[in-house]
């Protein structure tokens, strides 16, 4: 996982591998810090290359959009995996992140 910004000022987090219980407290950590630390306008969880993500990790999603919302940041998933958005279908909460209820083709999704 890496974090960036953007020239624009948007904070940019890539999240690789699996996102299970032996990942996701780094990713909770680096979405929560940074967003309290940094205060960024915008946040992009990158997903592309996530290849499992487990209830743990829809739990650090889940995290990272409340914290986004409390620090009045845009938080926004970009490129979910099928598999990802599948797991956000099935638990209900692609509408909260924005994710069409229907697959489509990978791009960026905003709520």
């Amino acid at each position: 996982m890496t974090t960036r910004r953007q020239a624009d000022g948007a904070i940019v987090v890539d999240v690789r591998g699996s996102l299970d219980a032996a990942t996701v407290d780094a990713l909770r950590d680096a979405l929560v810090g940074t967003l309290h630390g940094e205060r960024p306008a915008l946040m992009i969880v990158d997903l592309t290359f996530v290849t499992f993500m487990d209830s743990m990790g829809v739990g650090a999603l889940v995290t990272g959009h409340n914290t986004a919302r409390e620090t009045g940041t845009r938080f926004v998933l970009r490129n979910p995996s099928e598999f990802v958005h599948r797991q956000l279908r099935v638990t209900g909460l692609a509408e909260l992140f924005g994710l069409p209820v229907a697959p489509s083709s990978p791009q960026t999704y905003t709520p």
